[in-house]
């Protein structure tokens, strides 16, 4: 159901529209009959021709001002430094890219009227709260350089709501998974692909670490839901309901019929001993209520990294 208050078919601008929510994202608003402009490093290559392709680096002011054209109803904005390790290493890298990079983008918006803005964001702008729930009432403690440039761009958009009526929303996303996420190197490709070649996995400690894992398919409804629907604030995108990773392995197991042997290796510091979010916040403010299981999820994935593998050969 259209909200009452979406906006009209105007432009979308995505940015990191190549990336694996990127190209998901673009998918959702063209079938929404959307003109899409994604904005990416990496070339979208499409056919479509009701996407626009502006290929550069947004740290670019002319890059920037091409992608956000006259008339752009909103922005989707998902590129980022997104490792967390790499963060650590290159903290000046992660400002410019994550912090600098969205001011650019949210005074573009404020110059040329475009009146809308989601922001992917990240439960780690709260640091570790142990085994306790992650709600949005918690305060913002981020642990690393990443975690806190996510918390100064949502600082960021509440200013220019404030300010100026700009209508923008930052979706905390947990560990998104499904079909097109072959280049990833996180937990759940790695599971596939040691599945597919019959080997084992690594689990750090005794593997049973807590991790809200979300389909691809809800973060992209999240996103549709949280532009149209006109909610300014946040919102936490999971599953809203933890698996351990001992439980992940299972669950792929019986997806893959794989034996995928287990390897305990010492945990690296640092390691979280759970995420476990509340989502039930988020049917009220932009509609969202996870919708694929953990089994379900498991299985589109499987399928598509088998599917890879058969076009590969």
């Amino acid at each position: 159901m259209v909200h009452p208050n979406s906006p009209e078919r105007t432009p979308v601008v995505v940015t990191g529209g190549s990336g694996f929510i990127g190209r998901a994202t673009v998918a959702a608003f063209r079938e929404r009959g959307y003109p899409v402009t994604v904005v990416d490093r990496v070339h979208f290559e499409t056919a479509d021709e009701g996407v626009r392709v502006v290929t550069g680096d947004l740290q670019a002011a002319a890059i920037r001002e091409a992608a956000i054209a006259e008339g752009t109803g909103g922005i989707v904005h998902l590129a980022a430094l997104t490792s967390v390790l790499k963060s650590v290493e290159l903290p000046r890298e992660t400002y410019a890219e994550n912090v600098a990079v969205t001011h650019e983008l949210l005074e573009l918006c404020r110059a040329r009227e475009v009146p809308r803005f989601v922001l992917a964001s990240t439960n780690a702008v709260v640091g570790d709260v142990g085994t306790s729930t992650i709600t949005l009432d918690l305060p913002t403690r981020p642990l690393t350089p990443y975690g806190a440039t996510k918390a100064a761009c949502e600082m960021l958009l509440s200013g220019y709501t404030g300010a100026y009526g700009m209508t923008t929303c930052a979706l905390r996303f947990t560990n998104v998974y499904g079909p097109g996420m072959s280049h990833k190197d996180s937990f759940v490709p790695r599971m596939m692909r040691a599945a597919l070649n019959d080997e084992g996995v690594r689990v750090y400690g005794t593997g049973e670490q807590m991790r809200d894992l979300v389909h691809i398919d809800d973060v992209v409804r999240a996103i549709v839901l949280a532009y149209e629907g006109g909610h300014s604030g946040r919102a936490i995108v999971g599953a809203g309901r933890s698996v351990s990773v001992l439980e992940m392995i299972e669950t792929v197991r019986e997806v893959t019929g794989a034996a995928l042997p287990i390897e305990h290796v010492p945990a690296p510091a640092g390691e979280m001993p759970a995420v476990i979010v509340d989502v039930s916040a988020s049917a009220g403010t932009i509609g969202y209520r996870p919708e694929t299981s953990l089994a379900e999820g498991l299985a589109t994935t499987w399928k598509y990294f088998s599917d890879q593998e058969t076009t590969s050969r």
